[in-house]
């Protein structure tokens, strides 16, 4: 290639997906390891990454910033991440704080990560303000809604004693149950010959009051919880309650519902976002 030949400049750059990271605190008997484990950790769970990850899309993990953090949060811009990239995805991981959405925890155990709940609320809006298309998962599913104004049931099985079992410890992600897809909605365009489908599901919190901006796009059979929501506004913003990078690992069946029509049609949206021409 000559020193002139510059054809290779032209090759389209692969999209960039910025991923919330999980956040792992030191605490109890587990410091006895010593080390790394001593450490406030960020982390990426390694399916989301080989879900997500392709030729041309390349995950980049975007870490929390609070006040006890060696770099602070006037040193960055998080509409630095949103201009910079392509799109966001929330991964799965603490629960939500009650504080969030306006609740005092029901009992400790659910006190949640309320700084990571401000960091990723500020991420979507950053977001969402530059056009840019957002997917998430469980707990990203319950901070979109939390984020436009919802609020979560706590304890699915405190709050909801009616419901069907959304978390089995024992068989977590081999525990599935069956989901409607709403009629009309968007989700059920991008399955058309699917009206009931299983999921695996990996959760005891879950949406309570839905969001006023949002739209239901599947409630689980038979005790209706919501399990996919979409924001009505302008943008591509789809939140899930199951977890298609895990369910990606397995053969799955056909009553089983497959997320590569949901991640084609994340990506899509950001390669339309990316490849738009800039407003004059």
């Amino acid at each position: 290639m000559g020193c002139g030949d510059t054809s290779h400049l032209t090759m389209t750059r692969p999209l960039l997906i910025g991923v919330s990271a999980r956040i792992y605190y030191p605490s109890g008997p587990v410091l006895d390891l010593g080390g790394v484990w001593t450490r406030t950790l960020h982390f990426l769970e390694q399916s989301v990454v080989h879900w997500v990850i392709a030729r041309d899309v390349l995950p980049v993990m975007i870490p929390a910033v609070d006040r006890e953090s060696l770099v602070r949060r006037t040193d960055i811009s998080l509409h630095g991440y949103a201009a910079a990239l392509d799109g966001l995805l929330l991964q799965g991981g603490n629960d939500i704080a009650p504080e969030s959405y306006g609740e005092a925890p029901l009992s400790p155990e659910w006190r949640g990560d309320r700084i990571r709940d401000r960091y990723e609320i500020e991420l979507l809006d950053a977001f969402i303000e530059a056009g840019k298309p957002v997917l998430g998962i469980c707990r990203g599913c319950q901070l979109i809604n939390v984020a436009f104004g919802g609020t979560l049931y706590q304890d699915i099985p405190t709050q909801r004693p009616d419901a069907l079992a959304h978390l089995d410890n024992a068989q977590y992600d081999h525990q599935f149950h069956d989901i409607e897809l709403v009629p009309g909605s968007h989700l059920a365009s991008l399955y058309p010959d699917v009206r009931k489908a299983a999921i695996n599901s990996i959760h005891h919190q879950a949406i309570k009051d839905l969001a006023p901006e949002l739209d239901v796009e599947a409630r689980a059979v038979p005790d209706g919880i919501i399990e996919a929501v979409r924001w009505r506004g302008p943008g591509h913003v789809f939140g899930m309650q199951w977890h298609p990078e895990f369910l990606a690992q397995h053969d799955w069946h056909d009553t089983q519902l497959g997320g590569h029509h949901i991640l084609s049609d994340f990506l899509r949206a950001a390669r339309l976002r990316r490849d738009a021409p800039e407003a004059p």
